[in-house]
């Protein structure tokens, strides 16, 4: 049973070594890609020299610029897919996501989910050392998410998932052309549009420590009026 997890980079140096040591130190044995969109800090010297230790699990895709979050993950599951890959990962490098919790994912798709989904905001989720306004804006965008889309889930804009090889397979990615929240959201929606199932599983969100956030006002844009455009998708 082979797990990749793909982990988007762009100048995470303060965290990348950290991220991929605690990753191979976990029980499981996940393999790991590193899709890095040529980070000016050097991001990928770091990696690359971590390959010399890893060099069965740890692999990387450079790309020439700032390309987005969705264009990283779709690279890298069509990498994954390629590779004969039974469950694919996205995860952040930020140690927002606790890579602890990567076998709770998978154990949830192990146990009859298509797609597990680390959930800020199900029963038993929580989100730590976020401002009050940020975390209203992101509640309340999961619950304009929910009312336009006509789905079910908690957490439409969480980024940790678990998906099972199927339910990539099964999308159209050339409709997918989001590069931020919206991208998280379109791909939870494809996957209920396709009938697979969805499970949250509770989570403890930590704001990254090191580093900067990659957020901006556009990112918001697009989940906010994208959504329109999903219901129009042929996903």
């Amino acid at each position: 049973m082979k797990k990749l997890v793909i982990i988007p980079t762009y100048n995470e140096m303060e965290n990348v070594e950290n991220m991929i040591r605690k990753v191979f130190s976990l029980p499981e044995e996940f393999h790991l890609l590193i899709v890095d969109d040529g980070s000016p800090d050097g991001t990928a010297n770091i990696v690359r020299e971590l390959q010399k230790e890893f060099p069965d699990q740890l692999f990387m895709e450079e790309r020439s610029g700032k390309l987005g979050l969705g264009t990283a993950y779709l690279h890298g599951f069509n990498w994954g897919l390629d590779r004969g890959y039974e469950y694919l990962f996205e995860m952040d490098c930020d140690f927002s996501h606790n890579p602890d919790d990567l076998i709770r994912l998978l154990d949830a798709c192990k146990n009859g989910a298509d797609l597990s989904i680390g959930s800020r905001y199900t029963k038993g989720g929580k989100v730590s050392n976020w401002p009050l306004s940020r975390l209203m804006l992101s509640y309340f965008a999961s619950w304009y998410v929910r009312m336009i889309l006509w789905i079910r889930i908690k957490d439409t804009t969480a980024g940790f998932k678990c998906y099972n090889r199927k339910v990539l397979e099964a999308i159209n990615f050339d409709a997918v052309t989001f590069k931020g929240y919206a991208f998280q959201i379109c791909m939870k929606y494809a996957a209920i549009k396709h009938g697979f199932k969805v499970v949250e599983v509770p989570i403890t969100f930590v704001d990254r420590e090191f580093g900067q956030s990659k957020m901006s006002t556009g990112i918001f844009k697009e989940a906010i009026f994208g959504v329109w455009k999903m219901r129009r998708l042929d996903l």
